[in-house]
């Protein structure tokens, strides 16, 4: 069977950005690599699944210019960035390229696709995702509102259009308040 030379696509955000599919970054393994990845989700996520070389540095406290300097392959070589499904992993080479290191690359559909398409992963114990966590919050936030509302006085209406408000903002913006609070919290952290 003939090997395609694994293809990196560059897209054009702002600054150049490099994409690779999962099973181009494999391919890149077979060929004896040594590939560095990193996994910007939160400990949690990391600790449910992730790929089997990949190291865990979560993006809210990730600093590129730490993690160029205490590199273990050549300064010339890319990182590869991995996320849940490649929304988090643009973010993290953002702040690569804004930090002036522009040889990483983004996984694209991240975790969730290396998984499917059958690279080496690492199963450990299962956890609320942070995503559900923020809906569930939502949820009983809202339902809290509405209640308080029905039974001391109506004023309490303003929870549930709060959180109706932070919901369209985080998805104009594709950034989550309540989520980054809810990384922050215990049981979202190494144990």
């Amino acid at each position: 069977m003939i090997r395609k030379t694994p293809r990196i696509r560059h897209c054009q955000v702002k600054n150049k950005k490099q994409t690779i599919s999962p099973t181009d970054l494999q391919a890149l393994r077979d060929k004896g690599e040594q590939i560095e990845v990193i996994d910007v989700r939160t400990p949690v996520e990391f600790r449910e699944l992730h790929l089997d070389i990949a190291q865990n540095m979560p993006l809210d406290k990730l600093n590129p210019d730490a993690v160029v300097s205490g590199r273990k392959g050549r300064k010339s070589e890319p990182f590869y960035i991995i996320c849940r499904s490649g929304s988090r992993g643009m973010k993290a080479c953002k702040q690569f390229i804004d930090c002036g290191h522009e040889h990483v690359i983004n996984t694209e559909g991240g975790t969730l696709a290396a998984s499917k398409s059958g690279l080496p992963m690492v199963y450990g114990k299962k956890a609320v995702s942070l995503d559900r966590q923020v809906r569930i919050a939502a949820g009983l936030i809202v339902f809290l509102g509405v209640i308080l509302s029905w039974k001391i006085h109506h004023g309490f209406l303003l929870i549930p259009g709060l959180i109706g408000l932070g919901l369209t903002f985080s998805g104009v913006t594709d950034t989550c308040g309540m989520a980054i609070l809810l990384s922050k919290m215990p049981w979202n952290a190494w144990r």
